[in-house]
């Protein structure tokens, strides 16, 4: 048994300017969107520290030299967590002391930018794509927006700026943190609540430039061939705006794989409409010998690249490059009522893991990316969101590039008391008419935001809970006009009113079992149907990355600092409890720090291993299993195949050993 434990032991051993793609020819003067991004030379102050109007905050007089220098997109704590005040908030039990009074107020963002003079049709949008969580908004003195209508952390805003703007302009934008009740971004009990809520501009801000006539929100729908996987039939979905006042005739030209089609169009004065190009009216839709998307255990992931434009007088007036890839998905039951995927008319062992960003919302691509590719490296298929995650569209390119599959929905932050802040019952806190319109708007905002990816083949309307039918009846009337893949009500095993069976089960479990529960017919969460939260509970960080958490005089014995980075859930999991005494039962109580660790490492190991294997060899009784959790938020000991410093835990090695079967005999 030592020689085992040492084995395992060892194998754990905005840019200030306009970029350059505005050119001086007028001809060609519009940028594939998004034409500018509004990403550095941020300040931020708290407006308790400001005695001054956004009027003044927004004019060339007003000084912010004892502001906070940043870059977008940040959280207000994620400013401030880089200077040394915060400086080692995560060491011991320092978080819980920090100060949150500073939050009780709201803080100012500040943007001094450069445009060129805007041609006589053109017009410019500010797009703001996630704010937490309402702000008013100034433009050169003038304020463009208020936070009765900014309000929402999963609300996208586009404002027509072109009145507004000059070559030089000062952009300020007062945040407001969300109130108890509001639905806001959710962590849930996977960490400590982010001391500001995550009150701030978490996604990226831009300007988008174009003529009369602007295209937004294109989507590119596939159907393919499931017998014989050799053609696909593509379907353009584009919104085209008229912002003139005249009638306008242009044409909609589209660019793929060295082919064009252009569709004759005319536009009333200040219309706005939804475009449909099928195959039936251009052949270059319908495509021969497709290069599908795969995961990447099934094949390759390839993608697809169109350039859409709007031309008057065959001058460009809007365009847009569409990154796309040809899949089919379709989801099925299995006789015991089990939900499972088709990827191409191929069943597929959904292996997933729980993701979460950063606390703070922290999260750079090159962190991501490593991220993702140890989830390839692990031999897992997916990833599962329960939230919208991401700062920007970055961490769903990443997932298309590596053929990652990705389950995205609500978290159950609304759908409980003590995290919503507000009363719920058994559909959760979303309740007034207002609510349910908020987020039915949010869930269409982000669908229309995120529906290109083909890494995404779910929506999940709920998580422990089902949405209240007059919610979910809105939900379901949004999906089935912005989009075609499959959604589930919930994640837990339940039964709505409007669309049945979620065929999902949450059963857990969420801490240390041993090895055969995996493999008994009688485990609720055992290896059979589609399990989107499971875990063996306590998965330990190596020691470097324990002792960047753990002050070195509480290092041992296992005290109550090392419980404060367990879960913060009420009922359990918020101590080492379950761990030690699973140790002790199986290996013998640990004689000192070193001898603790191998043998939670071994606990992790082979837990872990268990688990996955289990749901492989009961292909195809089992559909899908997903880890709770993939990462971490912050330092933590629960939960976790890697840690926050991305240091893979024992329970890493485990995943990638237990190789699985892709694809599941019919």
């Amino acid at each position: 048994m030592k020689k085992l434990i040492t084995i395992i032991c060892q194998i754990c051993c905005f840019v200030c300017v306009v970029q350059p793609a505005i050119s001086g020819n007028k001809n060609t003067q519009i940028q594939i969107k998004p034409d500018i991004l509004l990403t550095d030379n941020w300040k931020i102050q708290s407006s308790q520290q400001i005695n001054a109007s956004g009027k003044e905050v927004s004019s060339p007089q007003f000084t912010t030299d004892d502001w906070y220098p940043t870059t977008l997109p940040a959280t207000v704590m994620g400013v401030l967590s880089q200077y040394d005040k915060y400086k080692d908030i995560f060491i011991g039990t320092n978080y819980k002391n920090i100060d949150k009074s500073p939050f009780e107020q709201s803080w100012w963002y500040r943007k001094e930018f450069v445009l060129p003079p805007l041609e006589p049709n053109q017009h410019a949008t500010l797009s703001f794509d996630g704010i937490s969580y309402s702000a008013n908004i100034w433009l050169n003195g003038t304020q463009i927006a208020n936070r009765n209508s900014i309000r929402g952390a999963f609300r996208q805003f586009q404002i027509d700026i072109t009145p507004f703007v000059k070559e030089k302009n000062i952009l300020a934008v007062e945040v407001f943190k969300a109130q108890p009740g509001e639905p806001n971004i959710g962590f849930v009990d996977w960490n400590p609540r982010p001391a500001d809520e995550n009150m701030g501009i978490f996604r990226e801000v831009h300007i988008a430039l174009n003529n009369e006539v602007s295209i937004n929100y294109t989507a590119i729908r596939s159907k393919v061939n499931l017998k014989t996987l050799d053609e696909a039939w593509l379907t353009v979905e584009t919104e085209l705006t008229n912002y003139s006042d005249k009638q306008v005739t242009g044409v909609l030209t589209g660019k793929l794989e060295g082919k064009t089609f252009n569709i004759p169009i005319t536009l009333q004065p200040k219309e706005k409409r939804i475009e449909k190009i099928s195959p039936s009216k251009t052949d270059i839709l319908h495509l021969k010998n497709p290069r599908l998307w795969w995961c990447h255990n099934m094949g390759k992931p390839e993608m697809y690249q169109m350039e859409l434009s709007f031309l008057i007088n065959n001058k460009t007036s809007d365009k847009e490059n569409i990154h796309f890839g040809i899949r089919d998905i379709q989801d099925y039951f299995t006789e015991e009522g089990h939900r499972g995927f088709f990827l191409n008319g191929k069943k597929v062992l959904v292996r997933s893991a729980g993701w979460t960003d950063d606390i703070f919302l922290r999260n750079s691509p090159k962190r991501n990316e490593t991220e993702l590719k140890y989830v390839r490296d692990m031999n897992l298929n997916s990833i599962r969101l329960e939230n919208f995650w991401g700062t920007s569209q970055n961490l769903y390119n990443l997932c298309d590039k590596y053929g990652l599959l990705v389950l995205v929905g609500w978290s159950c932050h609304w759908e409980w008391e003590h995290y919503l802040g507000s009363p719920c019952d058994e559909f959760g806190g979303i309740k007034s008419e207002t609510d349910m319109e908020l987020i039915a708007t949010s869930l269409k905002d982000q669908v229309l935001w995120l529906r290109n990816h083909p890494s995404i083949i779910a929506w999940f309307l709920g998580s422990d809970m089902l949405p209240r039918p007059e919610l979910e009846k809105k939900y379901i009337a949004i999906l089935s006009q912005i989009d075609n893949r499959p959604y589930i009500c919930a994640a837990k095993e339940l039964t709505s009113n409007v669309t049945g069976a979620t065929g999902m089960k949450m059963a857990g479990p969420y801490d240390y079992v041993s090895p055969n529960y995996w493999y008994s017919p009688k485990a609720p969460g055992g290896a059979f149907g589609f399990n989107t939260e499971t875990g063996i509970g306590a998965q330990l960080p190596v020691i470097e990355s324990i002792k960047k958490m753990i002050p070195a005089n509480q290092l041992w014995p296992i005290n109550k600092t090392w419980d404060y980075h367990c879960t913060t859930a009420t009922e359990a999991m918020n101590t080492l409890y379950v761990l030690r005494n699973s140790i002790t039962a199986r290996y013998g109580t640990p004689d000192n720090l070193d001898d603790f660790l191998k043998k939670a490492d071994l606990l992790n190991y082979e837990g872990t291993r268990a688990m996955f294997e289990a749901f492989r060899v009961n292909i195809p009784k089992a559909t899908g299993i997903v880890q709770w959790m993939l990462n971490s938020a912050w330092p933590s000991f629960y939960w976790q195949l890697y840690d926050y410093y991305l240091i893979p835990t024992a329970a890493y090695y485990s995943v990638k050993k237990s190789e699985y079967a892709t694809t599941i005999n019919l």
